[in-house]
């Protein structure tokens, strides 16, 4: 056989045992092993692959911000301040035909600024948004659905998790990566908040809510609106004003969040040695997945690259005629029918090792590219019949809830053709993304 008819059943077969349930990891090890001893017929050669991926693949310095952004995103989901910032948005737009739905919008949009985590968002505002749009008269398709659909800010508002993972998969400077998520997040977050209000007005069967009962709502002055901004405020200068002042690089900048967030949980009082215990445990199960994920899609890498696979494919390409467009477009097909069945960071893994020397070779913009590729992976969040952000959803809604995993996906599927709308957008106009570099 040769180098590529391997790659391409190895892809097969990867494939194959990730539908079957095998975790998505093990699969790229256990491919990428019997690849490399196929392709040289020498099984010593493939299990010192393994050794060296195991040991060169996380490490370098730069893998530490992983665990350092996951603990600031969890501190903070337990710290309050999504609570807070829900408070705040609350009083902005209560006098708005769905305003506690643009609430929930603009208070994850900050959210987002300071954790990172999609899923963190999903769990706070299901527990925070939901229940005060429920007693406001809102139906529980909306409610559900606007917590999911703005829940994937997490990841496109920097400080991202997955924007780090794409760095790191790319070499691409992580710094530049949270610049460019900037404009396109606020873009989303203003087209959620637009396509809020039009629904309400459009469909107010869908939306429900009476802007009445939101005249209710506890009136705030200045002071308390300064006091729950406050923190928040000073946990995003912190972080997002070190990167871009030049004063830390990713890596510090994560240890200072995640400093500061423990700091302001402390004064606050919110943070007790029981929930920093959960917090630490939840912090190590997530890096070890990450990093798990990250050495199989490094031997991966390694065992397409024995195989001569993206040289041929990029060869392939380019002797068919297909344009530079057509090749991304053909990435976020992928990626966004990976997103029914896998988790966003998977997706990347699989995806990127094999389309990114391509698109490299094409010439094209590879910050740009991160963006698209967030975008495509993010819809998957909301998709079935996977919709991780959706799970989660309805894992925090508990089991005594009355809102059915069907009402969830059908609340979020505005929010993800919203998405898509947003994803055309930046690749139609790559400025979106790279205007601020």
């Amino acid at each position: 056989m040769s180098g590529v008819e391997i790659a391409l059943g190895s892809a097969a077969l990867m494939l194959v045992l990730i539908y079957a349930g095998l975790h998505v990891a093990i699969a790229l090890i256990l491919v990428s092993f019997i690849g490399v001893w196929v392709l040289k017929d020498n099984f010593d050669l493939a299990a010192n692959m393994l050794v060296v991926a195991f040991k060169d693949s996380i490490t370098d310095q730069l893998f530490g911000v992983v665990p350092l952004f996951v603990l600031m995103g969890l501190v903070v989901s337990i710290s309050g301040m999504g609570r807070d910032t829900f408070d705040v948005a609350q009083q902005a737009f209560r006098r708005i035909r769905g305003g506690l739905g643009v609430a929930t919008v603009a208070a994850n949009a900050v959210f987002a600024a300071i954790t990172g985590i999609s899923i963190a968002s999903a769990a706070v505002f299901t527990k925070v948004a939901v229940p005060e749009m429920r007693a406001r008269g809102y139906t529980p398709e909306f409610s559900v659905g606007v917590v999911a659909g703005s829940s994937v800010l997490g990841m496109l508002i920097p400080p991202s998790l997955l924007f780090i993972l794409y760095g790191i998969l790319t070499e691409q400077s992580v710094g530049s990566l949270f610049i460019a998520g900037v404009l396109p997040g606020l873009l989303l977050a203003v087209t959620y908040s637009i396509g809020i209000v039009a629904m309400a007005h459009l469909r107010p069967g869908f939306v429900g809510g009476q802007m009445a009962q939101e005249f209710d709502a506890p009136h705030m002055g200045w002071g308390e609106i300064a006091a729950k901004l406050l923190p928040i405020a000073a946990l995003v200068a912190l972080v997002l004003g070190g990167i871009y002042g030049g004063l830390f690089t990713p890596t510090e900048a994560g240890g200072a969040g995640a400093a500061g967030a423990l700091a302001i949980a402390i004064v606050k009082r919110r943070l007790n040695w029981r929930d920093f215990w959960q917090v630490l445990v939840q912090t190590g199960h997530t890096t070890a997945s990450i990093c798990f994920l990250i050495i199989g899609a490094s031997l991966y890498s390694r065992m397409l690259a024995f195989t001569g696979m993206p040289g041929w494919l990029g060869r392939t390409v380019l002797e068919a005629g297909f344009s530079t467009e057509g090749v991304v477009l053909a990435m976020v097909v992928v990626m966004v029918l990976l997103g029914t069945i896998l988790d966003s960071s998977s997706i990347m893994l699989l995806v990127l090792p094999i389309a990114v020397p391509i698109l490299n070779g094409l010439g094209v913009d590879l910050i740009w590219l991160g963006v698209i590729a967030i975008l495509a992976v993010e819809i998957g969040l909301l998709t079935p019949p996977f919709g991780i952000a959706v799970y989660v959803i309805k894992s925090t809604l508990g089991p005594d809830s009355d809102i059915t995993l069907g009402q969830i996906f059908r609340g979020a599927a505005p929010f993800a053709l919203m998405m898509l709308f947003v994803l055309a957008l930046v690749f139609l106009f790559p400025a979106i993304a790279t205007a601020l570099l």
